[in-house]
């Protein structure tokens, strides 16, 4: 079975040369989001917390696309600038995964697209 592109206007337009995500088989891999609208394509940055449900909301928006939620996520990958906003963001994410919460890893890096302050991707199987 050939792999399947996801896009939906409802998530911010890939900024360079990827799929916002791809479905292979039953699984679905999310390339990492930020903090952009999807309308505007402006950064929605004002706070961690604001920027965090944003990036939350991207996500949601492919996952839906796909027809897939996060109760179908199995793993995510957090990338943030500063590990001293770890708490603030993992409780913003926390808001999405009350329940069975997927694998993770948390990696602070030195920069990110845009000079965003978080990205995260996911993978999710039906």
């Amino acid at each position: 079975m050939p792999n399947t592109i996801i896009f939906t206007k409802e998530a911010p337009a890939p900024i360079g040369p990827y799929s916002q995500a791809v479905l292979a088989g039953n699984t679905l891999y999310v390339s990492g989001q930020i903090a952009l609208d999807a309308e505007t394509g402006e950064l929605i940055n004002e706070n961690i917390t604001e920027e965090t449900h944003a990036v939350m909301k991207n996500l949601e928006a492919v996952l839906r696309a796909a027809k897939f939620s996060f109760s179908d996520v199995v793993k995510c990958t957090i990338f943030i600038q500063n590990m001293d906003q770890f708490g603030v963001i993992n409780e913003a994410y926390g808001q999405y995964f009350k329940n069975n919460p997927p694998a993770r890893e948390t990696v602070e890096v030195s920069r990110l697209p845009k000079h965003v302050n978080v990205e995260i991707s996911c993978v999710a199987v039906k």
